[in-house]
Protein backbone atom coordinates (compact mmCIF):
# COMPACT_ATOMS: atom_id res chain seq x y z
CA UNK A 1 0.00 0.00 0.00
CA UNK A 2 1.77 3.41 -1.19
CA UNK A 3 2.04 6.38 1.00
CA UNK A 4 1.58 9.72 0.65
CA UNK A 5 4.65 11.58 0.30
CA UNK A 6 5.78 14.15 2.52
CA UNK A 7 6.70 17.63 1.45
CA UNK A 8 9.84 17.79 -0.58
CA UNK A 9 10.96 15.50 -3.45
CA UNK A 10 13.18 12.79 -1.02
CA UNK A 11 12.24 11.34 2.30
CA UNK A 12 12.56 13.50 5.69
CA UNK A 13 15.18 12.58 8.05
CA UNK A 14 12.66 13.02 11.72
CA UNK A 15 11.81 9.85 12.16
CA UNK A 16 14.73 7.18 12.32
CA UNK A 17 14.69 3.30 10.38
CA UNK A 18 14.77 0.63 12.08
CA UNK A 19 17.15 -1.91 11.29
CA UNK A 20 15.77 -5.67 11.32
CA UNK A 21 17.73 -8.64 12.64
CA UNK A 22 18.38 -12.03 10.95
CA UNK A 23 15.10 -13.12 12.83
CA UNK A 24 13.31 -10.27 11.96
CA UNK A 25 14.01 -10.90 8.25
CA UNK A 26 12.99 -13.84 8.41
CA UNK A 27 9.70 -13.11 10.30
CA UNK A 28 9.33 -10.68 7.05
CA UNK A 29 9.93 -13.28 4.62
CA UNK A 30 7.44 -15.36 5.72
CA UNK A 31 4.69 -12.55 5.88
CA UNK A 32 6.20 -11.87 2.20
CA UNK A 33 5.56 -15.59 1.17
CA UNK A 34 2.13 -15.33 2.10
CA UNK A 35 1.86 -12.05 0.13
CA UNK A 36 3.16 -13.48 -2.95
CA UNK A 37 1.00 -16.78 -2.72
CA UNK A 38 -1.88 -15.14 -2.72
CA UNK A 39 -1.18 -12.88 -5.46
CA UNK A 40 0.05 -16.26 -7.51
CA UNK A 41 -3.25 -17.97 -6.36
CA UNK A 42 -6.06 -15.40 -7.73
CA UNK A 43 -3.58 -15.23 -11.13
CA UNK A 44 -5.62 -17.20 -12.88
CA UNK A 45 -8.99 -16.54 -11.06
CA UNK A 46 -9.09 -12.90 -12.33
CA UNK A 47 -11.89 -12.82 -15.04
CA UNK A 48 -15.15 -11.20 -16.72
CA UNK A 49 -18.36 -11.65 -14.23
CA UNK A 50 -15.93 -11.74 -10.92
CA UNK A 51 -16.55 -8.39 -8.98
CA UNK A 52 -13.65 -6.75 -7.08
CA UNK A 53 -15.48 -7.30 -4.20
CA UNK A 54 -15.67 -11.05 -4.68
CA UNK A 55 -12.15 -10.93 -5.21
CA UNK A 56 -11.25 -8.78 -2.19
CA UNK A 57 -13.28 -11.64 -0.38
CA UNK A 58 -11.51 -14.42 -2.04
CA UNK A 59 -8.37 -12.79 -1.26
CA UNK A 60 -9.25 -12.10 2.56
CA UNK A 61 -10.22 -16.13 3.10
CA UNK A 62 -6.16 -16.81 1.26
CA UNK A 63 -4.39 -14.25 3.85
CA UNK A 64 -6.18 -16.29 7.13
CA UNK A 65 -5.90 -19.61 5.91
CA UNK A 66 -2.29 -18.83 6.15
CA UNK A 67 -2.51 -18.05 9.44
CA UNK A 68 -2.13 -14.27 9.05
CA UNK A 69 -4.15 -11.29 9.02
CA UNK A 70 -5.16 -9.16 6.38
CA UNK A 71 -3.13 -5.53 6.94
CA UNK A 72 -4.85 -3.23 4.91
CA UNK A 73 -8.93 -4.18 6.67
CA UNK A 74 -9.00 -0.94 9.37
CA UNK A 75 -6.05 0.42 8.61
CA UNK A 76 -7.32 4.41 9.23
CA UNK A 77 -10.66 3.12 8.19
CA UNK A 78 -9.63 1.23 5.06
CA UNK A 79 -12.58 -1.23 4.55
CA UNK A 80 -10.89 -4.40 2.86
CA UNK A 81 -8.12 -6.52 2.69
CA UNK A 82 -6.94 -5.57 0.09
CA UNK A 83 -6.85 -2.46 -2.66
CA UNK A 84 -8.30 -3.26 -6.52
CA UNK A 85 -7.45 -0.74 -8.78
CA UNK A 86 -9.02 -1.00 -12.09
CA UNK A 87 -7.84 0.92 -15.83
CA UNK A 88 -7.19 4.55 -14.59
CA UNK A 89 -7.44 4.13 -11.20
CA UNK A 90 -3.59 3.99 -9.45
CA UNK A 91 -3.56 2.71 -6.19
CA UNK A 92 -5.85 2.56 -3.44
CA UNK A 93 -8.93 1.54 -4.65
CA UNK A 94 -11.77 0.08 -2.91
CA UNK A 95 -13.21 -3.26 -4.02
CA UNK A 96 -16.77 -2.23 -4.45
CA UNK A 97 -19.44 -4.08 -7.08
CA UNK A 98 -17.57 -3.12 -10.38
CA UNK A 99 -17.61 -6.04 -12.73
CA UNK A 100 -13.94 -6.93 -14.02
CA UNK A 101 -14.37 -6.84 -18.14
CA UNK A 102 -12.55 -8.51 -20.89
CA UNK A 103 -9.38 -5.67 -21.72
CA UNK A 104 -9.47 -4.28 -17.84
CA UNK A 105 -6.54 -3.68 -16.00
CA UNK A 106 -6.52 -4.54 -12.65
CA UNK A 107 -4.21 -3.70 -9.79
CA UNK A 108 -4.11 -5.51 -6.78
CA UNK A 109 -2.22 -4.57 -3.84
CA UNK A 110 -2.53 -7.11 -1.42
CA UNK A 111 -0.89 -7.03 2.39
CA UNK A 112 -0.35 -9.85 5.21
CA UNK A 113 0.89 -9.22 9.18
CA UNK A 114 1.99 -12.60 10.48
CA UNK A 115 3.59 -12.78 13.79
CA UNK A 116 3.13 -9.15 14.32
CA UNK A 117 5.62 -8.31 11.17
CA UNK A 118 4.18 -7.14 6.93
CA UNK A 119 4.67 -8.22 4.29
CA UNK A 120 3.71 -5.82 1.72
CA UNK A 121 2.97 -6.41 -2.70
CA UNK A 122 1.01 -5.58 -5.30
CA UNK A 123 0.44 -6.68 -8.90
CA UNK A 124 -0.58 -5.75 -12.72
CA UNK A 125 -3.43 -8.42 -14.27
CA UNK A 126 -4.55 -7.74 -17.40
CA UNK A 127 -7.91 -9.51 -18.68
CA UNK A 128 -8.10 -10.95 -22.46
CA UNK A 129 -8.13 -9.16 -25.12
CA UNK A 130 -4.86 -7.34 -23.99
CA UNK A 131 -4.38 -3.90 -25.48
CA UNK A 132 -0.74 -3.07 -27.39
CA UNK A 133 -0.49 -0.06 -24.94
CA UNK A 134 -2.05 -1.75 -21.71
CA UNK A 135 1.52 -4.53 -21.95
CA UNK A 136 3.98 -2.04 -23.18
CA UNK A 137 2.77 -0.44 -19.45
CA UNK A 138 2.56 -3.91 -17.58
CA UNK A 139 6.28 -4.38 -19.10
CA UNK A 140 7.80 -0.85 -18.45
CA UNK A 141 6.37 -1.19 -15.11
CA UNK A 142 7.82 -4.07 -14.11
CA UNK A 143 11.33 -3.31 -15.01
CA UNK A 144 11.24 0.17 -13.40
CA UNK A 145 10.57 -1.89 -10.83
CA UNK A 146 13.50 -4.44 -11.36
CA UNK A 147 15.92 -1.71 -11.86
CA UNK A 148 14.99 0.11 -8.43
CA UNK A 149 15.52 -3.34 -6.72
CA UNK A 150 18.71 -3.46 -8.18
CA UNK A 151 19.71 -0.53 -6.75
CA UNK A 152 18.72 -0.83 -3.92
CA UNK A 153 22.57 -1.91 -2.65
CA UNK A 154 24.12 -1.32 0.76
CA UNK A 155 26.21 1.83 1.12
CA UNK A 156 23.88 3.83 -1.81
CA UNK A 157 21.11 5.49 -0.83
CA UNK A 158 17.06 5.71 -0.98
CA UNK A 159 17.54 8.45 -4.27
CA UNK A 160 19.64 5.66 -6.51
CA UNK A 161 16.03 3.64 -6.44
CA UNK A 162 13.91 6.52 -6.93
CA UNK A 163 16.53 7.79 -9.91
CA UNK A 164 16.25 4.37 -11.31
CA UNK A 165 12.41 4.06 -11.60
CA UNK A 166 12.02 6.93 -12.90
CA UNK A 167 14.86 7.30 -15.67
CA UNK A 168 13.23 3.73 -16.33
CA UNK A 169 9.81 4.89 -16.82
CA UNK A 170 10.73 8.42 -18.92
CA UNK A 171 12.93 6.63 -21.45
CA UNK A 172 9.59 4.83 -22.15
CA UNK A 173 7.61 7.83 -22.63
CA UNK A 174 5.15 7.15 -19.88
CA UNK A 175 5.31 9.81 -16.16
CA UNK A 176 5.39 8.26 -12.45
CA UNK A 177 3.38 9.33 -10.08
CA UNK A 178 4.93 11.94 -7.49
CA UNK A 179 2.11 12.21 -4.32
CA UNK A 180 2.63 8.59 -3.18
CA UNK A 181 5.89 6.56 -2.92
CA UNK A 182 7.06 3.05 -1.46
CA UNK A 183 8.17 3.13 2.21
CA UNK A 184 10.01 1.33 4.86
CA UNK A 185 8.24 -2.21 5.71
CA UNK A 186 8.50 -3.92 9.78
CA UNK A 187 5.76 -3.92 12.25
CA UNK A 188 3.94 -1.54 10.58
CA UNK A 189 3.09 -1.07 7.06
CA UNK A 190 4.24 2.36 6.74
CA UNK A 191 8.01 3.16 8.52
CA UNK A 192 10.61 5.34 7.32
CA UNK A 193 12.01 5.65 5.19
CA UNK A 194 9.89 7.27 2.63
CA UNK A 195 11.03 5.80 -1.15
CA UNK A 196 9.74 8.25 -4.31
CA UNK A 197 9.81 6.91 -7.79
CA UNK A 198 11.54 10.24 -8.91
CA UNK A 199 14.78 11.67 -7.72
CA UNK A 200 18.67 12.19 -7.71
CA UNK A 201 21.85 9.56 -7.60
CA UNK A 202 22.99 10.34 -4.09
CA UNK A 203 20.04 11.79 -2.38
CA UNK A 204 18.09 10.62 0.41
CA UNK A 205 18.94 8.16 3.45
CA UNK A 206 21.88 5.68 3.24
CA UNK A 207 21.20 1.83 2.06
CA UNK A 208 22.11 -0.15 5.24
CA UNK A 209 21.75 -3.30 5.70
CA UNK A 210 18.75 -4.82 8.12
CA UNK A 211 16.61 -2.03 5.84
CA UNK A 212 13.18 -3.28 4.61
CA UNK A 213 11.86 -1.20 2.06
CA UNK A 214 8.21 -1.47 -0.14
CA UNK A 215 9.47 -0.64 -3.41
CA UNK A 216 6.61 0.22 -5.71
CA UNK A 217 6.50 2.41 -8.78
CA UNK A 218 2.73 3.16 -10.19
CA UNK A 219 3.65 4.32 -13.04
CA UNK A 220 0.67 6.14 -15.73
CA UNK A 221 0.24 5.88 -19.41
CA UNK A 222 -0.04 9.57 -19.96
CA UNK A 223 0.12 12.90 -17.50
CA UNK A 224 1.49 12.02 -13.92
CA UNK A 225 -1.22 14.35 -12.59
CA UNK A 226 -3.53 12.10 -10.42
CA UNK A 227 -7.22 12.91 -7.75
CA UNK A 228 -8.29 11.21 -5.39
CA UNK A 229 -12.15 10.19 -5.17
CA UNK A 230 -14.94 11.56 -2.61
CA UNK A 231 -14.09 8.31 -0.65
CA UNK A 232 -10.97 9.32 0.28
CA UNK A 233 -8.66 6.81 -1.00
CA UNK A 234 -9.16 5.85 -4.74
CA UNK A 235 -6.77 7.68 -6.77
CA UNK A 236 -7.10 7.91 -10.52
CA UNK A 237 -5.23 9.50 -13.38
CA UNK A 238 -6.24 13.18 -14.35
CA UNK A 239 -6.27 12.48 -18.19
CA UNK A 240 -8.36 8.95 -17.52
CA UNK A 241 -5.33 7.36 -19.72
CA UNK A 242 -4.47 3.90 -17.96
CA UNK A 243 -1.86 3.06 -14.38
CA UNK A 244 -0.18 0.09 -13.80
CA UNK A 245 1.57 -0.62 -10.00
CA UNK A 246 3.65 -3.43 -9.47
CA UNK A 247 5.33 -4.00 -5.62
CA UNK A 248 7.95 -5.61 -3.59
CA UNK A 249 9.04 -5.97 -0.20
CA UNK A 250 12.90 -5.84 -0.18
CA UNK A 251 15.69 -6.37 2.23
CA UNK A 252 18.98 -4.50 2.16
CA UNK A 253 21.26 -7.36 2.67
CA UNK A 254 25.59 -6.94 2.08
CA UNK A 255 24.80 -9.52 0.13
CA UNK A 256 22.41 -7.66 -2.10
CA UNK A 257 18.42 -6.84 -2.24
CA UNK A 258 16.88 -9.41 -0.95
CA UNK A 259 13.00 -9.82 -2.51
CA UNK A 260 10.66 -11.13 0.53
CA UNK A 261 7.68 -10.71 -1.70
CA UNK A 262 8.94 -13.31 -4.26
CA UNK A 263 8.19 -16.84 -4.87
CA UNK A 264 11.02 -19.31 -3.18
CA UNK A 265 12.38 -21.95 -5.40
CA UNK A 266 11.06 -24.52 -2.86
CA UNK A 267 7.54 -22.79 -1.68
CA UNK A 268 5.10 -25.88 -2.72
Amino acid sequence: MSRFISQGALPRKSKQVVLRSARELEELRQAGQIVAQVLQEIAGEIGPDMTARELDARIDRSIRASGAVPTFKGYHGFPAASCISVNDAVVHGIPGDYRFRKGDLVSVDVGATLHGYVGDGAFTFLIPPESPEHRRLIAVTQQALAQGIAAAQAGRHVGDISFAVQATVEAAGFSVVREYCGHGVGTSIHEEPQVPNFGRRGGGPLLRPGMVLAIEPMVNAGQSAIWVEDNGWTVRTADGRPSAHFEHTVAITEAGPSILTEIRPDTP
